[in-house]
């Protein structure tokens, strides 16, 4: 499909946010988070309005580029047009934490196989695996109310997430917040990898739980094994593994 490019009609700012996040849709397709056309990665662009990309409704997360990203006002306007619309759940679910985040430069959001497990049990995730140690201190859960596409349910989500990093969709999925496209990625790497690890892990034996003593102090911890790069620490090893495959999501 031919797509326009945008590269000289928007600003070296938002372009540069615009391959950053069309890497980030490249990445979640390539690690299997997919499914088919239905979730959302938004990134907020910075300055004053309150403005932001999300896929455009009816690609598939391998065929998005830059310039087929849709920008839109916190109504749904689109603000560049697009010959794409906007899915209105996902709209629903991002566009009201950005409203009330202003650290949300990234909001991801997947209904992969083992995420919807996890969602879907009592417990939540569980304390069993050095993945799920650095999520568990910043997780929080919101119960299912159906699609997402009532706006009564915003103040509940809003709430439920509070100030937290990751976000438990109950019966529903995962979702993560993060002051950067990459940030956010990475987070969404390791809750997804906590989650596999459980629903592997509860098809054998008895679970041995990790010492809470262990979760306290993990953010400096987490600060320690990034070299204090957080996920600048890969996200460029991730770019480079994009184009060796296709850098087309540069377009």
């Amino acid at each position: 499909m031919e797509i326009a490019s945008l590269k000289q009609v928007v600003s070296a700012e938002e372009w540069a946010l615009r391959v950053q996040l069309a890497a980030c849709y490249r990445l979640v397709a390539l690690y299997g988070w997919t499914d088919l056309v239905f979730t959302h990665i938004s990134a907020r662009l910075p300055g004053p309005d309150h403005h932001f990309l999300i896929n455009p409704y009816g690609l598939l997360f391998e065929e998005i580029t830059a310039s087929s990203l849709v920008k839109v006002d916190q109504h749904c306007n689109k603000l560049i047009d697009s010959p794409f619309p906007v899915n209105p759940a996902g709209f629903t679910i991002h566009s009201c934490i950005h409203q009330v985040r202003d650290d949300a430069a990234c909001v991801l959001h997947t209904h992969s196989r083992a995420g919807v497990a996890v969602s879907a049990q009592k417990c939540g995730l569980l304390p069993i695996s050095q993945q799920s140690t650095f999520i568990l201190p910043s997780l929080a859960y919101h119960d299912y109310e159906g699609v997402a596409l009532r706006d009564d349910e915003k103040p509940r989500l809003q709430a439920d997430l509070g100030g937290k990093t990751h976000l438990i969709l109950r019966n529903h999925g995962l979702l993560v917040v993060g002051g950067s496209v990459p940030e956010a990625f990475l987070s969404m790497y390791n809750l997804e990898s906590a989650c596999r690890i459980q629903i592997d892990a509860q098809a054998g034996g008895e679970l041995t739980l990790v010492n809470p003593k262990i979760l306290e102090g993990i953010a400096q911890v987490v600060k320690t094994v990034t070299a204090g790069q957080g996920a600048g620490i890969a996200w460029p090893a991730l770019l480079r593994r994009l184009d060796r495959i296709d850098p087309s999501y540069k377009t």
